[in-house]
């Protein structure tokens, strides 16, 4: 290499690495991830613009085109009183996901404070545990069934009947979930606190609520978008079970749950009417899990940057 070469490759600006960039670097070469993502995108602008696309009312029925196989007018048949099923899970799609996002919001909140004072205040964290090991020691199936026969009327009387529902199952999945959250930000926070830059700010008299926002919680940001992406699986899969037992929203709203459980009789004579349902459910579980796969490898130190 000649002296000229050498001072220019010294001259040549060095690119710059941010933690972002490196976190995106590795998310994209994750494959399952990356095909969980296109997945996952592909069904959110489904059910968002696919009723703008396909604008046959799912509430409209047509009993002389009732229990019809695919075909060209009805791309998913038709269900035992002739309404469109593609339309129907277009619009579920919609709900199912508007809970699950909604629930896991709710969720990540609840566990990102408990495990944030869990962890940086002693003093608070064993009465927080104990309450989080009581809330994991709660059969929470039966706690949802018993709140959704206590409150679900009250709340249509006051919200209506979709509204209603909505917040009920919204509130209770959220408030049922937590826990993970909380005790994997915990153990995080915990860490944290020790490290030299967080010392370094106490050590000046920095306030510990500013301590908290500006050192601690962009720190444990990680666990916790991980912590999401399963969280809106399991939202859904619970809003699913709910509806499947009859106990979610009203019959003419649909949801993919509720789709399942109204299909269920019809079986042997239109299978479509729970495998679409159940294919998308499945698709978007399974997408969101990858997605929360490749999120943790990604934002792993030990990984990222490599």
């Amino acid at each position: 290499m000649t002296d000229a070469t050498a001072a220019a490759a010294a001259a040549a600006p060095t690119a710059h690495r941010s933690l972002w960039g490196d976190v995106w670097r590795q998310f994209r070469a994750h494959r399952g991830a990356m095909i969980g993502a296109g997945v996952f995108g592909f069904i959110l602008l489904a059910v968002i613009f696919g009723p703008m696309l396909w604008t046959i009312d799912p509430g409209t029925t047509n009993l002389r085109a009732r229990n019809m196989p695919m075909s060209w007018a009805h791309p998913f048949g038709t269900d035992n009183v002739g309404r469109d099923m593609l339309a129907q899970v277009l619009a579920g799609g919609r709900v199912s996901l508007a809970v699950g996002i909604t629930a896991m919001a709710v969720s990540m909140l609840i566990g990102a404070v408990i495990g944030v004072l869990a962890g940086y205040f002693r003093r608070l964290d064993g009465p927080l545990m104990r309450l989080t090991e009581l809330f994991l020691a709660l059969p929470i199936l039966p706690l949802l069934l018993v709140a959704i026969l206590l409150f679900r009327d009250t709340l249509r009387a006051n919200f209506g009947p979709e509204a209603g529902v909505f917040l009920l199952i919204v509130v209770i999945i959220g408030v049922t979930s937590w826990m993970q959250t909380a005790r994997i930000v915990r153990g995080e926070v915990q860490t944290l606190k020790e490290r030299e830059f967080v010392l370094a700010a106490q050590s000046i008299g920095t306030k510990e609520g500013r301590v908290i926002t500006r050192h601690i919680l962009p720190n444990v940001l990680s666990p916790i978008m991980v912590s999401a992406t399963i969280g809106i699986a399991a939202a859904i899969i619970t809003e699913s079970t709910l509806s499947f037992l009859g106990l979610g929203f009203p019959p003419d709203f649909p949801t993919w749950g509720r789709l399942l459980f109204d299909g269920k009789d019809f079986m042997t004579r239109s299978p479509g009417r729970v495998i679409w349902p159940g294919l998308f459910i499945s698709l978007t579980v399974l997408s969101v899990n990858f997605i929360g796969d490749g999120l943790r490898d990604a934002m792993d130190p030990r990984i990222r940057g490599r």
